[in-house]
């Protein structure tokens, strides 16, 4: 049974950007955004893709990986590299078989993936549920701070020892929940639903994720320090950098990464 997201919409029109290289999955997926209230841009090759998003600089990105020219892992390294907009969301198009790329797409930043063939309403719901999270400031959140970790949820920045680092969406959403519950180890399957909202999906994104996480804020990510891996259980983070989770974290490195 397919248990999706629960519809709602955005707190305003988005601007979203399609890359596919087939013309009618380019168009159905268009128009289910068009009448979900979405203002959609399209293209059909990368590099079209990529001047589209700096031209008209969208507030999520729908990729597909099997392009010409520029394939979509291509495009999405060349989007993360630019500063300007190291947080933009993407939804990634994939086949059935590749997984690989799948895996590649999310480590290179990729918030989220859809299998074709898919439901154009199920990625509809996808998109929605990203943006809402991604464009909805929250309430009266604190900044929140642990060691020489800072965050400002409503801002939706982060720095540790006074440096900016540039997370995707999903990354700071899962360091913002981790530092709101240090201490407490959390299944996949719980972070899936408690950081994200959702019941369903692959659990190895989350994997991916917390990999990428640690890439950028720890010090050694293969020896991690403050996000620890419990065997068996899952991820626990680890405020004071002890020495204990200094050696669930080496074994992390090698399981978990």
């Amino acid at each position: 049974m397919n248990h999706s997201p629960a519809p709602a919409e955005p707190p305003e029109p988005a601007r979203v950007l399609v890359v596919d290289d087939d013309p009618t999955v380019g168009e159905v997926v268009a128009g289910y955004l068009t009448r979900a209230g979405h203002l959609v841009d399209r293209a059909e090759d990368g590099q079209h893709g990529l001047d589209l998003a700096e031209r008209h600089r969208p507030d999520l990105l729908v990729l597909d990986l099997m392009l010409p020219g520029l394939d979509g892992l291509e495009v999405l390294r060349r989007l993360r590299a630019r500063p300007d907009r190291p947080d933009l969301p993407v939804v990634l198009l994939t086949a059935k078989g590749d997984e690989a790329d799948r895996i590649l797409g999310l480590e290179l930043g990729a918030d989220d993936y859809v299998t074709k063939p898919f439901s154009p309403r199920e990625l509809v719901l996808r998109v929605q549920s990203i943006l809402r999270r991604a464009r909805t400031a929250p309430g009266p959140a604190a900044p929140l701070d642990s060691g020489d970790l800072a965050l400002d949820p409503r801002a939706r920045r982060a720095h540790r020892a006074g440096r900016e680092l540039a997370l995707t969406s999903r990354e700071f959403d899962l360091l913002a929940f981790l530092l709101r519950h240090p201490g407490t180890v959390f299944s996949r399957q719980e972070l899936m639903q408690r950081v994200w909202g959702w019941d369903f999906g692959d659990l190895s994104t989350v994997t991916v994720h917390v990999r990428r996480l640690r890439e950028k804020i720890e010090h050694d990510p293969g020896a991690p320090e403050l996000i620890s891996t419990v065997w068996g259980v899952g991820y626990r983070y680890d405020p004071a950098g002890t020495a204990e989770a200094g050696a669930a974290g080496a074994g992390a490195g090698a399981g978990a990464a």
